[in-house]
């Protein structure tokens, strides 16, 4: 606790070196903090939240360290000065597994639920190793709790009596906001009303009260009764951060009254009634200013991170460089895309005991609106394939969890339109996880959205939405248009250590639309596996055509590759098509071959092109292949309307297809 506190102390008295970057400390929880990490196993999992390095220091994390992370020096064990204090991210033998998570109050509970269920998932399929009963503890201010993904996270909890601890510190405050104004309850409250979860109040300041009630909690969750939220009430008697600081909105009065319940004190008072001399304690505290101002000194002249290596770790290397297996084996049967995506992940989970796959009614008997999933529950069951709760944000999120404990989770989005409740985990805890924590906690996560418009299914149910993720750093974003790449991009991505978003367009999934019929194909062997990142020729101009100059590359993917296919039957063999496949990364070396080849350039998408993904592309190639144009580079994409309307006939109308490609190809073949 003396630790803790000058290590505060030292912050303030130097401002102006330690205010360069936000931090928040711990003063005031320093009790509940302390005795939640003393009693953390290394067979544990822990998710912290950002004013927890009382926490931290009580798993034996050293002070230099944190203050290595808080002046962002090379040094920072947990992110070598990427994000803020007290923001760890831990893989370290004899310690519990903290994976990265950001500042976003109460995003934290999803990941860290996610853990619980992991352990739940493995233990149920005997693959978890040693006699250890790990348990996962997660953190949380109380304001945090009126979070909707926070609800989201006690509802899976109590559902599946997942083994986690919910700790609740409870100071009142918000930033500048009191309690009395957030809620109309306190978590210990509001959790009763999540039937099957055990609940405690432990008074936060007192060391002693708050070791007990932990111990009784985390043997509770331990004996895989259920999960249990602690609610402990501490003072706040630091800022809010270094950059709010605690005198611009707290009056002498409130101060005063958190000062009272200072942690400090308490025990003081309690090992002095105990027998512990004032000499022995005397001793404590001094030792702990000349450590903190040792590891103060030590911190201040390390060295910052080397500038070469801001970009490293954006992704984590994936296993799969090159195609391998039969894309048209002897004696196979065509089929189409749904079936080849249903057949593997059926592979992935025969040959994959830690895979799982999950979503709103991929389980039971229906196996997904589109059939998608049909019969694999049956086959694995339920404790494999299951449904979830309509829980968008619960889905993404705990794929974030489930791979910082070993289970690899393929997921499901049911409509594209659906999955902005999503967006927060998304991009706060999958994307940046890899980055931030230097590699050490990538997310494996596939997580597979039907996407795109089908004939009348109406303004959400028939999005286009990859330009929104395509802006999210840190994830991979597939695009399939046929069977055979389905089945090998699948596989691709499930191995692939990082985030992938499967985008599966459902007017393809069953060859019902006119002009699809070639999505398709011979079904590939059960190896067959294509590298995300590589394009793929699906229709060649001939070569005199190229020779003459009377060429050109439609640069596309999804349903915009049979739109190119119908209207290029008009142009006697001058249309080359690209298929990206993926969207990120893409395959730029194909793109700009294809450019320097034919010279004219036509992208062609299912969005509105304003800002999209399309345009964006089309002023790459401007820029970097400028040379070896012969036109301006030819867009066509959706109208720019919020919705695709219900009518068909209106719906005809915003989208392309084959007559207005044929019609934009036509006037890029003219130049």
């Amino acid at each position: 606790m003396c630790t803790a506190q000058r290590m505060a102390e030292t912050y303030d008295e130097n401002r102006d070196i330690c205010s360069r970057y936000v931090h928040s400390t711990s003063r005031g929880h320093e009790a509940i903090q302390l005795a939640a990490g003393m009693q953390m196993k290394s067979c544990d999992y822990v998710s912290p939240y950002y004013r927890d390095e009382s926490m931290l220091l009580g798993m034996g994390i050293q002070s230099y360290e944190l203050m290595m992370q808080l002046m962002a020096k090379e040094g920072d064990p947990f992110s070598g000065g990427r994000t803020y204090y007290a923001h760890p991210s831990l893989n370290r033998d004899g310690f519990p597994v903290i994976p990265h998570q950001s500042s976003a109050t109460g995003m934290q509970a999803i990941p860290a639920t996610g853990m619980a269920h992991a352990i739940y998932y493995l233990e149920s399929q005997k693959l978890l190793e040693g006699d250890e009963k790990p348990i996962v503890l997660c953190s949380l201010g109380d304001g945090s709790v009126t979070e909707g993904e926070v609800s989201e996270a006690f509802q899976m909890a109590v559902l599946k009596k997942l083994p986690v601890l919910y700790l609740i510190q409870d100071n009142e405050w918000g930033i500048s906001a009191t309690g009395k104004e957030m809620r109309a309850m306190d978590a210990y409250e509001f959790a009763g009303g999540f039937k099957g979860m055990e609940r405690m109040r432990v008074n936060g300041s007192d060391f002693v009260d708050s070791y007990l009630g932990l111990r009784k909690a985390i043997q509770y969750v331990r004996e895989r009764k259920g999960p249990v939220l602690i609610h402990a009430r501490c003072p706040l008697l630091g800022h809010h951060t270094s950059g709010v600081r605690k005198e611009w909105y707290r009056g002498e009065n409130d101060l005063k009254l958190h000062a009272q319940d200072d942690p400090i004190p308490v025990l003081t008072e309690y090992l002095l009634k105990h027998g512990v001399g004032k000499a022995v304690l005397n001793k404590l505290r001094k030792a702990a200013v000349a450590s903190v101002q040792k590891d103060y000194e030590y911190t201040l002249n390390s060295p910052d991170p080397d500038l070469d290596t801001f970009d490293t770790y954006e992704f984590a290397p994936t296993p799969v460089l090159e195609e391998k297996g039969h894309r048209h084996p002897e004696g196979a049967e065509k089929v189409v895309m749904v079936d080849a995506a249903l057949h593997a992940v059926d592979d992935i989970l025969k040959n994959n005991p830690e895979a799982l796959f999950y979503g709103q009614d991929v389980g039971g008997t229906l196996g997904g609106v589109f059939r998608e999933a049909a019969t694999l529950a049956h086959k694995y069951g339920d404790e494999r394939v299951f449904n979830t709760p309509i829980q968008e944000a619960y889905i993404v999120g705990s794929t974030a969890g489930m791979s910082a404990v070993g289970a690899r989770a393929i997921v499901e989005i049911q409509f594209a339109d659906y999955v902005w409740p999503g967006i927060n985990q998304l991009v706060e805890e999958l994307s940046k996880s890899c980055y931030l924590s230097r590699g050490k906690f990538p997310v494996q996560s596939l997580i597979r959205i039907p996407i795109g418009a089908y004939g009348g299914g109406g303004p959400y149910h028939s999005g286009s939405v990859e330009s929104t993720l395509l802006n999210i750093r840190g994830i991979k974003v597939v695009y399939p248009s046929n069977a055979a790449d389905m089945k090998g991009l699948m596989k691709a991505a499930f191995y692939d250590p990082n985030p992938v978003v499967m985008l599966e367009h459902k007017g393809l999934y069953w060859s019902k639309v006119k002009g699809t019929a070639e999505a398709k194909t011979y079904e590939p062997d059960e190896n067959y596996i294509i590298p995300l990142g590589k394009a793929r020729t699906v229709l060649e101009a001939t070569e005199d055509k190229v020779q003459s100059g009377e060429s050109a590359v439609v640069i596309t993917y999804g349903m915009g590759v049979y739109w190119a296919k119908a209207a290029a039957k008009e142009f006697a063999h001058r249309a080359e098509i690209l298929d990206l496949r993926t969207l990120n990364p893409y395959d730029w070396e194909a793109v700009s071959a294809a450019v320097a080849r034919h010279n004219r350039v036509f992208i062609l998408t299912e969005e509105p092109l304003l800002n999209s993904f399309a345009e964006s592309l089309a002023g790459r190639i401007a820029k970097e292949c400028f040379e070896h144009l012969d036109a301006p580079v030819q867009t066509l994409g959706a109208a720019n309307l919020p919705a695709v309307p219900l009518n068909i006939d209106l719906e005809k109308q915003m989208l392309p297809n084959a007559d207005k490609v044929k019609t934009a190809l036509g006037e890029l073949l003219e130049y």
